[in-house]
């Protein structure tokens, strides 16, 4: 400590800002013997002699020669401060209070190490969620930080994480909705505990008696009350998804919704559809019309037949339909065409018009 004071003792202001240089010249003061080799640079300044900085310093990180330096800047311009945010770690110190934290932080973070383990909470409070992709954003700038898989060491608990401690932390992990902290702060030189509330369960989807060689048949699921779509997923797939109450509308025809979903702390939740079966609507020739559920004295609308041909195929759900078609040619509705038929799971009808 008092080398480094007698040496800054000899310092003189000459008017000038040679980052690149002092980086450089930094880098040969460090002894051969294999160390932990750290640059804290002070400046008022950017850079002044028409070098790059930023690329010597990645030279020297790319070598080996020393870590990523540490850049505290003194009364810096916020539009300058992104030419010294490429050199390293960079801290704003606008007043001697901050500086002094800065420093602190600094040396702490610079000699001693911070360690952090972020736990994953079942709703029981548990640490034993995993395997899931987490992303660390800056909570100031919304830069993404660090990306990483979660996972559970060879003790069975969560592995330990080297975070850089200067920045405050939004913490995402990408569960399905995915599960949030705000404003993360780390104390430099100690081990952090992170924990965060992300329980699942899973959702299983099945048609009853599917054959693979089918077209999937995708699910909507939203988080109940919600408008937005969380997710679709395919018929005979298990997804994860946060624990809650979920509203699923199954993309068939017609379309089949399924409230009130409720997916609990690590259990399986199965849903299951009936297999559709086929219709084939054969016309003499080509001509509008729909097909209509009847539910009740109500016809709800399932789909348009195409008026440019005189065959049509649908998959349809169970249940009873009726079809109405008039034939291009026809110019009276007298020649309106009703017919109902009867579709069950996993059977073909044939229907002529």
């Amino acid at each position: 400590t008092r080398a480094i004071q007698s040496k800054m003792n000899e310092v003189r202001c000459l008017g000038t800002t040679p980052i690149a240089r002092s980086l450089e010249k930094a880098a040969a003061d460090f002894p051969d013997n294999t160390a932990r080799n750290v640059i804290i640079l002070i400046t008022d300044g950017i850079e002044a002699c028409d070098e790059d900085p930023c690329a010597v310093s990645r030279a020297l990180q790319a070598k080996g020669i020393i870590l990523k330096p540490f850049i505290i800047g003194i009364g810096i311009d916020e539009a300058n401060k992104y030419s010294l945010k490429c050199v390293g770690n960079y801290f704003d110190a606008g007043t001697p209070e901050t500086f002094d934290r800065v420093m602190r932080v600094v040396i702490d973070q610079a000699l001693g190490a911070t360690t952090t383990q972020l736990l994953l909470l079942t709703d029981d409070g548990l640490p034993t969620e995993t395997d899931m992709p987490v992303t660390f954003y800056d909570q100031r700038t919304g830069e993404l930080r660090y990306d990483l898989v979660h996972t559970m060491n060879l003790r069975g608990v969560p592995d330990t994480l080297q975070i850089d401690p200067v920045y405050t932390y939004r913490i995402v992990a990408h569960t399905v909705p995915p599960s949030v902290k705000e404003n993360v702060v780390l104390e430099p030189g100690r081990h952090n505990v992170i924990a965060l509330m992300a329980g699942q369960g899973t959702l299983e989807l099945r048609i009853e008696g599917a054959v693979t060689a089918e077209a999937p048949v995708p699910c909507i699921v939203r988080q109940q009350g919600r408008a937005e779509t969380l997710n679709a997923q395919p018929m005979n797939t298990a997804q994860r998804y946060r624990t809650g109450t979920y509203d699923l509308e199954v993309l068939t025809l017609p379309r089949l919704a399924i409230p009130d979903v409720v997916i609990r702390q690590g259990r399986t939740t199965p849903v299951s559809i009936p297999r559709s079966g086929t219709i084939n609507v054969a016309a003499t020739e080509p001509g509008p019309g729909a097909i209509f559920l009847k539910k009740g004295n109500e016809l709800l609308w399932v789909v348009d037949l195409d008026p440019r041909v005189s065959k049509n195929q649908f998959k349809l759900l169970p249940g009873d339909y009726r079809v109405i078609y008039r034939r291009n040619s026809a110019r009276e509705t007298v020649f309106s065409i009703i017919k109902d038929f009867t579709v069950a799971s996993g059977r073909a009808v044939s229907v002529e018009l």
